[in-house]
């Protein structure tokens, strides 16, 4: 893997990671700073590029499993990752498929930038991730509200019916949210309720990040 010249040599990133139950308004808040900050000064990682590679052939058996449990995540290859985007290399980036609940055979290219944000169900919750932050941030969304959205975006966007999607809402998403990604919140350092709507807390928090990495 080598450096990408492009990058400034010396300058390190200012690493972001933004947390929250499932349909918060993380990817909203994510891809927001992305779009006020530049993308050109922004490099964005999802925590879901980085599910295990399921060993499971059968589709049944996958859609079985707990994607909301840290088991589910692969946090070595994403702390490796990381770490070599603060290097100043660019790392290939799995590609989830969430209709077939496996990676696809795909990745995608990401490359060095002056602001590096993760965003994730339990970007919070890994300690040794946890600790490459300069900046946690929780989104905190009420949780009827984070279901509705759920329903609306999976049946969409994932092909799933709403049967399924409560279902596995009640199996693994609830629990997993109060004993793993709502005692993460702690750990942040902003917490902004209501999600992507929030207007005035993104401009806070923006303005936060212009002024510690001077992204004009």
């Amino acid at each position: 893997m080598s450096v990408d010249e492009s990058f400034e040599q010396f300058q390190r990133p200012f690493l972001i990671g933004v947390a929250g139950g499932a349909c918060s308004g993380k990817t909203t808040i994510s891809e927001k700073l992305t779009e006020l900050a530049g993308a050109e000064n922004v490099a964005l990682i999802k925590l879901d590029s980085y599910y295990v590679a399921s060993t499971h052939p059968d589709l049944a058996e996958r859609e079985q499993s707990n994607y909301d449990h840290p088991d589910a995540f692969d946090w070595a290859l994403l702390n490796d990752h990381l770490a070599a985007l603060v290097a100043g290399a660019p790392v290939p980036v799995p590609v989830y498929d969430y209709a077939a609940y496996a990676r696809s055979d795909e990745v995608r290219m990401v490359r060095p930038a002056r602001i590096i944000v993760v965003e994730g169900i339990l970007v919070l919750y890994d300690p040794v991730l946890r600790d490459r932050f300069d900046l946690r941030v929780f989104v905190d969304t009420d949780a009827d509200i984070r279901l509705i959205r759920r329903l609306a975006r999976d049946v969409v966007e994932r092909g799933r019916t709403p049967e399924s999607i409560i279902a596995q809402y009640l199996a693994t998403v609830r629990p997993a949210n109060e004993q793993f990604i709502e005692p993460s919140k702690r750990h942040a350092d902003v917490i902004l309720p209501h999600g992507g709507m929030n207007e005035p807390a993104l401009e806070v928090l923006l303005a936060r990040v212009r002024e510690l990495v001077r992204v004009s």
